[in-house]
């Protein structure tokens, strides 16, 4: 095989890991061969062999019978500046706001037209539904998403906007008209607002962390059920906390880089 030849080839095994890969998400976290088929769209030979090669690397595991993601993709992953730089030096403010508030703080980066949430404290109070760290959450429909849109450029509202913007719950907010509107508030009070968009009975508050020299990073969120979130005496407190984790990302953050 020619050296052409063979970096085609390495493409095509890629390609093939990634949608193997691609197959786990949040909900399905143990999948079955047949399954594992059935969601990345490959043959089920063509699955089995990648399977083989992606348990060799220990970029998979399998027990009784079901694959899931393996640690070694959990070191790897470990290792990317988002989450070593940004979550080390936001760590602090995060545990700030849980020790004041004893509810789920929630730091996540802009990806795309997601939020990719980085890091999360829960205490002894887990609500369940709540995503977990790795995790993706629309932009338009999320605190974090929204207080991070209300800093981003023109371009990247509009990207969000563009949709699809699908109804989550009753509540989501799916006209970019109001939409618009939404985040042209959020500067003038510091914070962005979740009401159950995300989750019936779960609100959030998120405010930006932003960089001077790079614009907005981040957000951080305060989450839990809707009658403990009270936006009035949460918003201040994040954009409080928000200010004080800017300005240490200010004077630390040489290498940390917008989502």
């Amino acid at each position: 095989m020619n050296p052409s030849g063979r970096d085609v080839a390495v493409e095509g095994m890629l390609a093939r890991a990634a949608r193997l890969l691609d197959a786990f998400d949040e909900t399905h976290r143990r999948l079955s061969l047949a399954v594992l088929v059935e969601r990345s769209g490959l043959p089920r030979s063509t699955v089995h062999r990648t399977a083989s090669q992606l348990l060799a690397l220990g970029w998979l595991d399998r027990r009784d019978g079901y694959y899931h993601v393996g640690d070694r993709l959990f070191e790897i992953a470990s290792l990317a500046p988002t989450r070593v730089e940004l979550r080390d030096l936001l760590l602090p403010f995060m545990q700030d706001l849980h020790e004041a508030t004893r509810l789920t703080v929630q730091l996540g980066i802009l990806d795309g037209t997601d939020v990719l949430l980085t890091e999360k404290i829960t205490g002894h109070h887990d609500i369940k539904i709540l995503s977990r760290v790795g995790s993706r959450l629309p932009a338009y429909a999320s605190s974090l998403g929204r207080a991070i849109l209300a800093y981003s450029s023109a371009e990247v509202v509009e990207q969000v906007l563009e949709g699809p913007l699908e109804a989550r719950t009753r509540y989501t907010i799916t006209s970019p008209e109001k939409l618009r509107r939404e985040l042209v508030a959020i500067p003038d009070r510091g914070w962005a607002v979740d009401r159950e968009e995300g989750n019936i009975g779960i609100s959030c508050v998120g405010a930006p962390v932003i960089d001077p020299r790079r614009g907005v990073v981040a957000a951080l969120s305060v989450t839990g059920p809707t009658a403990r979130i009270k936006p009035d005496l949460l918003g201040p407190l994040l954009r409080i906390t928000s200010a004080s984790a800017s300005r240490a990302l200010a004077g630390r953050s040489p290498t940390v880089r917008p989502g």
